[in-house]
């Protein structure tokens, strides 16, 4: 019987493939890891829905005739292009560039979340029992990301950059739209939450970027 020295060839047949490695890895060392990561994610799922369906159980009958208007008033980003031509019919110079930057955002916004995110996780809309008042059109979309509170804290930010009494007002106007998407039944509060995050920090980037090129 011969026993192999450490430097002796052990044939391609012994050899592991890469698929063989990262299967030990992912099957081995990094196994508890990925688990509790599981265990949160799925965690955090339940706590989501648990919430959603907090909200929809609780008779809000003052409210919800307003949030379905405000819901229904930011779709195709309405509510926020009427703000940004009032800002440029009024606002001078200053309101122009908030405008823009605004405007931009909202294009920059609705093109990630409406063509990337929603594909890369096509999460189902909230299961909804009966017709409601405060209900809204159910989208066909995927439910993550929202994009209205994507577009709204986008538009908000990039605003409040430029015109920083603005920033506080718009801010609450934008959490209140992604709001009213949970309240009216269209999204879960992780989707809302997500999409503000997200559309914070597009409209920061696009923000700077605008103010750099009007710099020049």
């Amino acid at each position: 019987m011969v026993v192999a020295g450490a430097g002796a060839d052990l044939g391609p047949a012994a050899r592991p493939t890469v698929e063989e490695l990262l299967a030990g890895l992912l099957g081995g060392s990094l196994a508890p890891g990925l688990s509790a990561v599981r265990q949160i994610l799925e965690d955090m799922a339940r706590l989501d829905v648990a919430v959603y369906e907090a909200v929809a159980a609780t008779s809000t009958p003052a409210l919800d005739e307003p949030l379905r208007r405000l819901s229904t008033a930011a779709n195709r980003s309405a509510l926020w292009l009427g703000i940004a031509a009032g800002l440029a019919t009024v606002a001078g110079r200053r309101g122009r560039r908030a405008a823009l930057g605004g405007v931009a955002s909202l294009v920059v916004s609705s093109a990630v979340v409406n063509l990337p995110l929603k594909a890369l996780y096509a999460r189902e809309r909230p299961a909804r029992v009966g017709v409601l008042p405060r209900h809204v059109r159910m989208p066909e979309s995927s439910s993550f990301p929202s994009g209205h509170s994507a577009s709204g804290f986008a538009f908000a930010t990039a605003v409040g950059r430029e015109l920083p009494l603005l920033s506080l007002p718009l801010r609450v106007l934008a959490a209140a739209v992604a709001y009213s998407r949970v309240h009216t039944g269209v999204h879960y509060p992780g989707d809302a939450i997500a999409g503000s995050v997200l559309g914070g920090a597009i409209g920061l980037g696009v923000s700077g970027a605008v103010e750099r090129r009007l710099g020049r």
